[in-house]
C-alpha cells in the first residue's frame, strides 16, 4: 500500500472518530480519490442548484437534501494504487503518519521560537488504541505495582469520563504554610544510572522553567529556597529537576500560588500566553485534562497519637493536626473512551530542538503508559 492512500484511510478514521461530517469518493475509471471533511457539525440542506457542493439526496424527492457545501469543508485528492494491506502494515503506516504530523509540529513551533523571540514551547500528540479487552481494573493495579515514585490514579465522572496516569510532577504541595514546588524538564531514557549527562539543550529548558516560578514566587512576595538541579527516575526515564519551598503568608495564598503556576512553562512554555496561543492553534487536538491537575486540596491530616502515662491515669495527645495539599500535574496520562484509550505524551521545545529527537522522546512517554496496559 503507497504511503499516500495510508493517509487517506487514517485522515477518514480521524474525521469518524471526532464525529466530523465527510465524503470520500472516486470517480468511473479515475486514479483519484477525493476526501471532502466539513469544518463543522451542522445539517446543511440544498436551497438551490447553484450551490456548490455534495449532494446526498433521498428518495423522497418533498424531503430535504442534504449538503456538504464547498465553502464548510476541506478538500484533498490521493492517487489511488492497487495493493494488498496487512494490518502490520495498517499500523507501521499509521505510525509513520503520527510521526510525521509531529516532527512537522515540532519544525513549526522551532520556527515560532526563533522567530519571536520565545525561549520555549511544549507540544504534545495523542495516540490512539483500538482496545476491545481493556481492563481497566488490570491496568491500575499495573500502575500501583510498577510506578511506585509517581501518583498513580484512576479518575471517573459519567458526565466527564474515565482518566488513568502515573505523573513525576508535582505542581505545589503544602502544608500549613510551607510549601515545596518543582522545576521539571529535560528526559533521557533510563539505563541503570542517574550519573547521566545533560545537554545544554536540556539543561536550558529546565532553567526556563526554574527561572519562570521563581520569578513568579517573587510577584508574589513569597521568599523561596532553590535546591540545584539533580536527577530524578521516572519508570523508564530520567528527568532534570529542581526543588523549590518556601513559606506562605497565609492559607489564603493557596490560590494566586495555584493560579500563576499554572500552567508552568514544563507543560506549556514561556512567554506563558504566546505559548498557549500557538499550542491551542496548531496542536490540532483538546487536551481536554492532560496537562491540568489534580489532587487533595487541603485535606486535614491526624497525626495525634494518645498514651498512657507511668500512672495509667489520663492520656496525653502526642503530634498535631495539620492543613495538607498535594496537587499534581496530569502527564503520563490515558482517557479511555468505549474500545479506545487515547495516550497524551508532549515535550519542551527550544530553538535547538531536533524534530526526530522529540518524537522519539514522546515514544518514550507513550511506553510508560503502554507497559502498564499491556502486562495483563
Amino acid at each position: 500500500m503507497t504511503h499516500e492512500i495510508a493517509i487517506l484511510y487514517l485522515k477518514i478514521n480521524d474525521a469518524f472518530q471526532q464525529k466530523k461530517p465527510f465524503v470520500s469518493y472516486r470517480k468511473p475509471n479515475s486514479s483519484e480519490v477525493s476526501l471532502l471533511i466539513q469544518n463543522d457539525t451542522n445539517t446543511y440542506s440544498l436551497d438551490d442548484f447553484l450551490q456548490s457542493g455534495f449532494v446526498f439526496a433521498p428518495f423522497d424527492s418533498e424531503k430535504k437534501t442534504i449538503f456538504f457545501p464547498l465553502n464548510k469543508c476541506e478538500i484533498e485528492k490521493f492517487k489511488y494504487t492497487e495493493s494488498k494491506m496487512s494490518i502490520k502494515e495498517v499500523v507501521s503506516n499509521k505510525l509513520e503518519y503520527e510521526k510525521e504530523q509531529h516532527i512537522d509540529l515540532v519544525k513549526k513551533g522551532v520556527d515560532y521560537i526563533k522567530n519571536n523571540a520565545t525561549p520555549k514551547i511544549v507540544l504534545s500528540r495523542k495516540e490512539i488504541l483500538e482496545l476491545p479487552n481493556f481492563s481497566t481494573i488490570n491496568t491500575y493495579k499495573n500502575l500501583l505495582q510498577h510506578y511506585k515514585a509517581a501518583f498513580t490514579y484512576i479518575w471517573y465522572h459519567p458526565k466527564v469520563g474515565l482518566w488513568l496516569g502515573a505523573t513525576p510532577e508535582t505542581l505545589l504541595k503544602v502544608t500549613n504554610n510551607t510549601f515545596k514546588t518543582m522545576a521539571l524538564a529535560g528526559t533521557q531514557i533510563y539505563t541503570n544510572t542517574l550519573d547521566v549527562v545533560w545537554e545544554q539543550k536540556e539543561k536550558q529548558e529546565q532553567q526556563f522553567v526554574t527561572d519562570y516560578i521563581v520569578k513568579q514566587l517573587n510577584k508574589l512576595n513569597i521568599i523561596s529556597k532553590v535546591s540545584e538541579p539533580y536527577t530524578i527516575k521516572a519508570s523508564s526515564i530520567v528527568h532534570l529537576c529542581t526543588d523549590i519551598t518556601g513559606r506562605l503568608n497565609n492559607t489564603k495564598m493557596q490560590q494566586p500560588l495555584i493560579s500563576a503556576l499554572h500552567p508552568t512553562p514544563a507543560v506549556c512554555g514561556l512567554p506563558k500566553e504566546k505559548a498557549k496561543a500557538f499550542i491551542q492553534n496548531n496542536e490540532g487536538y483538546d487536551r481536554e485534562f492532560y496537562t491540568g491537575y489534580f489532587g487533595e486540596l487541603n485535606f486535614t491530616i491526624d497525626n495525634r497519637q494518645k498514651k498512657n502515662n507511668k500512672r495509667n491515669i489520663e492520656n496525653h495527645v502526642y503530634s498535631f493536626v495539620k492543613k495538607q495539599s498535594s496537587l499534581f500535574v496530569n502527564l503520563r496520562c490515558m482517557q479511555v473512551k468505549n474500545d479506545k484509550v487515547i495516550l497524551y505524551i508532549g515535550g519542551g521545545i527550544t530553538k535547538d530542538s531536533n524534530p526526530e529527537k522529540e518524537y522519539a522522546e514522546t515514544v518514550a512517554k507513550a511506553a510508560i503508559m503502554k507497559k502498564a496496559i499491556y502486562l495483563l
